[in-house]
């Protein structure tokens, strides 16, 4: 099953009423019900930003841009978990020491010229260290292999 369909399978589960639309209402009880937790006003500002005909409503397009926003900012959120995990001493940068450090917690051994290869590797402005947007380029590289 292709992931539209997905989408409009879960879409006809919150549409209770069966109108082709999702009311806040219905979005907030449909979240509630997957272990989320959305006021109804977070559930109105959720559909006033998707709304494509701004009538208070999700449509299934506009139900399928919320979602999968909604998983980029998961993702997003989830990469600068594992950013932080990596960083570990407050610079804002992965250092190969850093590197090295947080390899060995996962049970890998790296020396630190390896280390220092890997940063190399995807340091874009050659500072010997990665900042944020090099941790994001080398995590989409790493999720293409």
């Amino acid at each position: 099953m292709d992931k539209y369909r997905q989408y409009e399978r879960v879409f006809n589960q919150f549409d209770e009423n069966g109108d082709g639309k999702i009311s806040p209402c219905e979005l907030q009880k449909c979240v509630g019900l997957i272990g989320g937790v959305m006021s109804l006003e977070e559930a109105e500002a959720a559909i006033l930003s998707m709304d494509s005909d701004e009538d208070g409503l999700l449509c299934l397009e506009d139900f399928v841009k919320l979602v999968e926003e909604a998983g980029e900012e998961e993702k997003a959120n989830d990469l600068k978990e594992a950013f932080r995990m990596y960083e570990m001493d407050g610079s804002g940068c992965i250092t190969p020491k850093s590197l090295k450090r947080m390899l060995s917690r996962l049970g890998e051994s790296k020396t630190i010229d390896e280390c220092k290869l890997m940063v190399a590797y995807f340091d874009i402005n050659g500072d010997g260290q990665l900042s944020f947007d090099e941790f994001k380029v080398m995590m989409s590289f790493d999720l293409c292999l």
